[in-house]
């Protein structure tokens, strides 16, 4: 199941990323955003500066792509598995919505970073905001 899963989202993140490639840089001030590509897009869509029925529909969206990115960090880098994971959000984390402003704000004082994948920046973000401890060290053996 889990194969199925990883190949499947393999293949969504191949295709996401070969989207963004022809995806402009960053939405125009007050554009609404219906397709989240970059990274850019995805900070306009967490933030949103217009108001209405747009707002709620991208926050809802926002808040399902967050919500989604994090469930699939945490299937591919289980505690204790195999690899490292790329960010540890401390327990209690923030809401999705304080997880949201936040990005948009890194998005927006981290422009070299805007047209990147939207699942690239948020995981960009997440690492730099929630790093993981070090590992200890093995015990030395005699």
């Amino acid at each position: 199941m889990r194969t199925a899963i990883a190949a499947v989202l393999a293949v969504a993140m191949g295709s996401a990323g070969a989207m963004a490639a022809q995806a402009p840089a960053a939405p125009m001030a007050g554009e609404i955003v219906t397709q989240v590509r970059t990274t850019a897009d995805l900070a306009a869509v967490c933030d949103p500066a217009w108001a209405g029925v747009p707002r709620l529909e991208a926050n809802a969206y926002c808040q399902g792509f967050l919500t989604a990115a994090g469930q699939y960090h945490a299937l591919m880098h289980p505690r204790g598995g195999r690899f490292a994971p790329i960010y540890c959000v401390p327990s209690p984390g923030p809401t999705i919505a304080e997880t949201g402003v936040g990005f948009a704000a890194w998005a927006r004082e981290n422009p070299q970073w805007a047209s990147e994948p939207a699942l690239d920046g948020f995981f960009r973000w997440a690492k730099s905001r929630f790093p993981c401890a070090p590992a200890p060290a093995a015990p030395r053996r005699r």
